[in-house]
């Protein structure tokens, strides 16, 4: 008489597809952290094609993962890990300051750099170069990054210079970047601020703010 063996069959692995969603929302993070660096030409460009890209991936993620859900009751909790993994990340990039994440990144990755202009306009080696504008300097290409467009404002005061080294430009003259601040100084005082005080206004270090029109 033969005999009859029977194998069970591999219980359902959601290995594949939690990895999958896993590196899905990293790199959607890293977009959602590093996104203002993308201000920038010819950054702007491939930022106008990245995000929706990114975006419509990200969602079809979590449109998979709620699919899985259904699968719970059958094949075990572990389906609901992908399901997890996308919320998480919608949390992050909905309530956790991933601006200021970038600000402190781009402030301490670039300090020294910006504080050699800084040394180097106060010396007078930089001067306004950009048409009639008394106050906008255009720094060699081939130099390190510092400055969206790489052009700073600088504002030859009384109380000493002040050197803004923008991250951002918006319409209607608003902008935000690092403002450099001499000795003693008020902020507030720098020539952009005449007419309306800033809308931000965060210290990053001696001598040095983070502003907003």
């Amino acid at each position: 008489m033969q005999s009859q063996t029977t194998t069970a069959a591999p219980a359902p692995s959601v290995r594949g597809g939690l990895t999958a969603a896993a590196a899905i929302c990293a790199i959607t993070l890293l977009i959602a952290i590093f996104e203002p660096s993308m201000a920038d030409w010819p950054s702007g460009v491939v930022e106008m094609l990245l995000l929706p890209l990114a975006a419509l991936v990200f969602i079809g993620c979590t449109v998979w993962s709620l699919t899985q859900l259904l699968r719970v009751g059958h094949d075990g909790a572990r389906f609901a890990s992908p399901f997890l993994v996308c919320a998480a990340t919608l949390a992050l990039m909905t309530y956790a300051p991933l601006e200021d994440f970038y600000l402190q990144y781009d402030f301490h990755w670039r300090r020294t750099n910006r504080e050699a202009i800084v040394a180097r306009v106060e010396r007078g080696e930089l001067k306004p170069n950009v048409g009639n504008s008394a106050n906008l300097i255009a720094l060699d290409d081939a130099g390190p990054y510092v400055s969206l467009g790489n052009d700073i404002v600088v504002d030859e005061a009384d109380e000493g210079t002040y050197v803004l080294f923008l991250t951002r430009r918006g319409p209607k003259h608003t902008f935000s970047g690092f403002l450099y601040v001499p000795s003693g100084a008020d902020p507030t005082r720098f020539f952009e601020f005449e007419d309306r005080p800033p809308s931000r206004l965060v210290a990053y270090g001696t001598g040095w703010y983070f502003v907003a029109n």
